[in-house]
């Protein structure tokens, strides 16, 4: 972190982000047509996400141990996420999200149908970015309206 900046939670830092990007990417989507806006939007949003991967891999190593460690309590800072875990060993992080306060906010600042753009598309990028030997797999999301988000981090092929 930078000197003289001030550390916030995920949920603090999604909330200056879309105060700024929903105005933004519907702005774009008047001008340029919605899917052309919306995917673009999603694409370059992803390749922030890739980056910030990389990062916290080069700052703590990758691995799952460190994943769960360093990113998916970060996530969760503040209780932003109401979960439920189903599995946690060598091989698998799995867990439902059955309450996200990061749906809730897009829903408050009036841009819940950008929410999964905002921030659920950046899920598989990110740990693309984290290490490649790592895959989610996620079938449903609050966000996009399911009954939760089922996250299920694991090694590849396992």
């Amino acid at each position: 972190m930078k000197e003289g900046y001030k550390e916030i939670t995920m949920l603090q830092q999604r909330e200056i982000e879309a105060r700024v990007l929903a105005p933004l990417i519907r702005a774009f989507c008047r001008e340029f047509g919605e899917e052309r806006a919306l995917e673009t939007a999603r694409r370059a949003i992803r390749e922030t996400a890739r980056e910030s991967g990389r990062a916290v891999s080069a700052a703590h190593g990758g691995g799952l141990e460190s994943l769960k460690k360093n990113c998916v309590e970060k996530f969760n800072e503040g209780g932003a996420l109401t979960v439920t875990p189903r599995r946690d060993d060598e091989e698998c992080c799995a867990f439902d999200v059955t309450r996200c306060k990061f749906a809730e906010l897009y829903k408050e600042l009036g841009c819940a149908d950008l929410g999964a753009v905002l921030s659920c598309a950046r899920d598989a990028a990110f740990l693309e970015g984290f290490d490649e030997n790592l895959e989610l797999v996620r079938s449903e999301t609050l966000m996009e309206g399911g009954p939760r988000c089922d996250f299920c981090y694991r090694k590849r092929g396992a």
